[in-house]
């Protein structure tokens, strides 16, 4: 031959003509796809169980394969089950049909209520289809079915594959498809018919027979009966005299002031309209033989009432419109806004006559500012007051935002102690509150970063939320934050604590507007102590600071101001209450160290116990125990100090930045300690004031105990004695405490310059407030308002008590918790949340509208009430649910009875013919039609086992399936023959 002339290497580019066509090619890989999943040979499982097409989980795999340039997509779908052991029972199976063959005839599946079209139809557990891949592509003409389907059958027995291949056909909404199964000497073809109207002669059981025999064929007499199961579809639209329960929210008893239908500080709950929109009953007769039962052109033996089998499914309204997520949702819209305040209310609110707007930031300036007035009219209070006044007078009644009722109320709410004539007597920042819960509900503000659910932040947010939903949108939002910071202005200057705020420093588990109302407080309280002082001082003895035993001391400072002795644990007392004399708002420490020369205190600079010991001891606030001072075994006496400074998570962000910019040089390392050092530097010196004579190590025995080290040892005389010395530490070369410990003199708390200035920060808190838009705000407080709409429903799920909302309920909780945990979370993400919690409100006022629906409420017996409960339930967990007793069952004479009434009411039949309907069963039988609509859907299957093409084939599984609707006929078939005499 030539080639073997030709170089060896170029046998290599010899073209390989066996796959030379595009049909061969794609046959190829059809065969290729099916052998890369395993799907060759006879495969047999488990009997079907009952309900398991619904119950199992389904699987699918997909693959691409061209056909010339047009693209299909091969789809595997299966349902999941145990793998049998096959291993030795190869021969045995030889001859065995395939396992689809066999379940053509299975009747534990019929009618599955959610499951793939196919399997609907011919009720497979495994089958592949080849589809178009590209939605729009479609394979419509005769001879492109006939070449893929020929494709199929070869594949198929090539290959040795069971498993039946569909290929679709036609446009993909009407779900067509064709199709093979191939076993060992047998074939099965699927076929199908699909009409838009249905033939007259085919409408009834007896013309669908008719189809179904003439198709097999068969050429044995008597034919083998055919086996039937039909289901008949009811739709109730018109559910009449059962509304949707909800009522609706009174507006005007709210805008008129009172606390009507919806109070402030309460969500609104429930679906605006039913959304239940439908019910199907589908009644079924499962098990029939042909010539048992009579359903033709002029009588039928179906009625429903007489089905043995009744299943009910209910279709969900879409998106039905829910208050709770509606309230949220419009609350989370004010994020996207960008106007400020001032552009939202009109900026003339702040507006004098001829001159430059001014606005309530300004305030302190205008002090500063050369003026013909007394100062104190010019005094921040009568500026905010002139402030609110103008805002008054130019804005009228009618031109006002909120209603001044509707205002009035909610400052109320939100200010309950502004109801006493005399609000100084409010004393703490927790009178009209409850207890702090336990509960995981009230903790949810740790997860969700919002606050408390008694708290002050918390009323803001819902009253926010309302007054955004119902009185005046964005500009009645904006108009209550204005009225709130000027409510914030006057407790500062009047020195009325903010109720509704647990007390102490900012909590940095909540969000920042919460934090920075606590920080107000706390400088309210600082502001208030401070002003009692100074009353007080007038009166008392000053001697009374230098008691001369711990006793009276304790007595004086009272309990809230006794130091915890370990200064890690706990709250640092209270020692404003203390300061005397010419204290100052802005006080200075130097000036007054100058005055006390004379004290001797100029000394303690050199920092010698002995020059120390001379002073005279100040701000003691009570003896530490049995300790003494090492030097001269005097008692050693805690000090009273300042306590630190509090700080809101934006200031110690800042704080740690300034720190970060320091660097890492050594000088850069040594400002920040010093700056770390404010409080540590007070607290040697109240202890150097109230102690005398100390040294460092009395300081760190007191404040970090474990700082010094003490061990046992023998002295000179052969005695055990304690030796204690400051630990590694504390003795490191230049040591903060060390340079700390002789700088400090000894200056009690109450001479100190303050380590917390509350007249700036309160400023700074209110400047910070007033400069929010709403937007801002909104996002703050969205939180809180996420926070409360979760409680409302769990709250309302607790009435309904439904398991799977309950899950819902944790899952939301713990994506809420991560999302809102972080500052500035998504949009996308605050939507999500926003739509979870809508989609549970939505579950629950479908439960409560099917429970009204089916009257839960008025059974008189304990057990059919337990029973409706728990159908009512599956209906909203389950696609479809069996109503035990079909129509004679409890819930299913409910259900007649809702037919009966749309019936009547379509019929518009007057109530004392309802009587006779419903007498004596032979009555009912004649009246039937009226009693139900006509069938929505019918669905027939047929099925029977014979011997195709010839009396002497083997008998093989025959089924089909059809199904009439309004504008909708289908018929699909499966159709088994003996191909082995072929």
């Amino acid at each position: 031959m030539a080639a073997d002339s030709e170089p060896e290497s170029e046998v290599f580019e010899i073209t390989d003509f066996t796959t030379a066509s595009e049909w061969e090619r794609f046959i190829s890989k059809v065969e290729e796809v099916l052998n890369d999943w395993k799907l060759i040979g006879n495969s047999l499982g488990k009997p079907l169980e009952k309900g398991i097409f619904t119950s199992g989980t389904w699987e699918e795999k997909s693959d691409e394969i061209f056909f010339a340039d047009f693209k299909f997509s091969v789809t595997h779908h299966y349902l999941v089950q145990e793998s049998t052991d096959k291993e030795g029972k190869d021969e045995l199976l030889e001859d065995v049909i395939p396992q689809s063959m066999q379940d053509l005839l299975c009747m534990n599946n019929d009618f599955p209520p959610r499951a793939h079209c196919l399997v609907r139809w011919y009720g497979l557990r495994e089958f592949v289809v080849i589809a178009p891949a590209a939605h729009s592509d479609a394979v419509l003409s005769e001879s492109k079915c006939n070449l893929l389907l020929s494709s199929v059958s070869i594949a198929l027995g090539n290959t040795g594959c069971q498993v039946p291949l569909f290929v679709q056909i036609h446009h993909k909404w009407r779900r067509m498809y064709v199709g093979e199964c191939q076993g060992p000497g047998v074939r099965t073809d699927f076929e199908m018919v699909h009409l838009r109207k249905v033939p007259n002669q085919y409408t009834h059981l007896s013309g669908l027979l008719d189809i179904f025999k003439s198709k097999i064929g068969c050429p044995l007499t008597p034919l083998p009966p055919v086996s039937i199961a039909i289901r008949f579809t009811y739709v109730l639209q018109d559910w009449q005299q059962y509304f949707w329960p909800q009522q609706p929210p009174d507006i005007d008893a709210l805008v008129g002031g009172e606390v009507g239908g919806l109070e402030f500080g309460k969500l609104p709950f429930g679906a605006c309209e039913d959304p239940i929109s439908e019910l199907h009953l589908a009644t079924t007769w499962p098990h029939l033989t042909e010539g048992i039962i009579v359903d033709n052109d002029v009588y039928s033996d179906l009625d429903p009432i007489q089905a043995p089998h009744w299943s009910v499914r209910v279709r969900k309204a879409e998106n039905p419109q829910c208050l709770l997520g509606d309230f949220v949702t419009e609350f989370f819209k004010i994020c996207r806004r960008k106007e400020s305040t001032d552009e939202i209310l009109g900026r003339s609110a702040f507006e004098e006559e001829g001159k430059e707007t001014a606005d309530i930031t300004h305030a302190l300036s205008k002090l500063t500012e050369p003026a013909s007035v007394p100062i104190h009219k010019l005094s921040v209070s009568n500026m905010v007051h002139t402030a609110k006044k103008k805002i008054r007078k130019h804005r009228g009644v009618e031109e006002s935002p909120l209603n001044n009722d509707v205002l009035n109320t909610i400052l109320l709410f939100l200010f309950p102690d502004a109801v006493s004539e005399k609000p100084l007597d409010v004393t703490t920042s927790t009178d009209n509150n409850c207890p702090p819960s336990e509960s995981e509900d009230y903790n949810l503000y740790n997860q969700f970063k919002s606050a408390p659910s008694d708290s002050l932040t918390y009323k803001l947010a819902l009253c926010l939320c309302m007054i955004n939903f119902y009185h005046g949108g964005l500009k009645g939002v904006a108009h209550l934050w204005q009225e709130f910071v000027l409510e914030m202005r006057f407790r500062w200057e009047n020195n009325f604590l903010i109720p509704g705020l647990a007390s102490g420093p900012p909590d940095l588990r909540c969000c920042l507007l919460h934090q920075k109302l606590q920080m107000l407080n706390c400088c309210i309280e600082r502001k208030k102590a401070r002003d009692e002082g100074k009353k007080t001082s007038a009166s008392d003895n000053v001697t009374n600071i230098y008691p001369g035993d711990a006793g009276k001391a304790g007595d004086h400072l009272g309990p809230d101001d006794l130091k915890e002795t370990d200064k890690d644990k706990g709250e640092v007392g209270k020692s404003w209450d203390s300061w005397s004399d010419s204290e100052e708002e802005f006080f200075e420490c130097l000036s007054d160290t100058e005055e006390l020369k004379g004290n001797g205190q100029e000394s303690g600079k050199k920092g010698g116990p002995k020059e120390m010991a001379n002073l005279r001891p100040e701000g003691r606030l009570y003896q530490h125990g049995k300790l003494t001072l090492l030097h001269n075994g005097e008692p050693l006496y805690i000090p009273v100090t300042q306590e630190p400074a509090p700080m809101t998570e934006d200031l110690l962000e800042e704080q740690s930045e300034v720190l970060a910019k320091l660097g890492t040089s050594a000088e850069g390392a040594h400002l920040r300690a010093r700056m770390q050092s404010a409080c540590l530097l007070s607290d040697m010196e109240s202890f150097k004031a109230a102690n005398p004579g100390c040294s460092l190590e009395d300081f760190v025995r007191w404040y970090s105990p474990r700082d010094y080290v003490e061990e046992e040892v023998i002295d000179e005389k052969g005695n055990v004695v304690l030796k204690g010395e400051l630990s590694a530490r504390m003795k490191i070369p230049s040591n903060m405490w060390v340079e700390a410990w002789e700088t400090a003199k000894p200056v009690p708390a109450r001479r100190q310059r303050r380590l917390f200035d509350d007249t700036r920060e309160a400023e700074k808190v209110l400047h910070y407030l007033a400069i929010q838009k709403p937007a801002d705000l909104a996002r703050h407080l969205l939180p809180s308002v996420i926070h409360a709409a979760v409680l409302k429903v769990k709250e309302e799920e607790s009435l309904e008590n439904i398991s799977s909302v309950k899950k819902i309920i944790k899952q939301i909780i713990s994506h809420s918790s991560k999302v809102l945990h972080f500052p500035n979370p998504e949009d996308k993400k605050l939507e999500e949340i926003i739509h979870q919690i809508t989609n549970v409100e939505a579950l629950i006022a479908r439960a409560r509208s099917l429970k009204a629906k089916f009257g839960t409420e008025k059974c008189e017996q304990e057990e059919e009430k337990e029973d409706l409960e728990r159908f009512v339930s599956c209906l909203l967990e389950q696609p479809e649910v069996l109503v035990t007793g079909a129509g004679r069952g409890h819930a299913g004479r409910i259900i007649h009875k809702l037919f009966v009434n749309a019936q009547r009411a379509a019929a518009m039949t007057p109530p004392e013919e309802e009587s006779k309907r419903m007498g004596s069963p032979e009555e009912r039988r004649q009246n039937s039609v009226s009693d139900f609509p006509p069938p929505a859907g019918r669905e027939f299957i047929l099925r029977t086992t014979v011997p195709r093409p010839a009396p002497y084939s083997k008998a093989l599984p025959q089924r089909m399936y059809s199904v009439l609707t309004k504008e909708d006929f289908r018929l699909a078939g499966a159709f088994s023959s003996d191909t082995s005499f072929f």
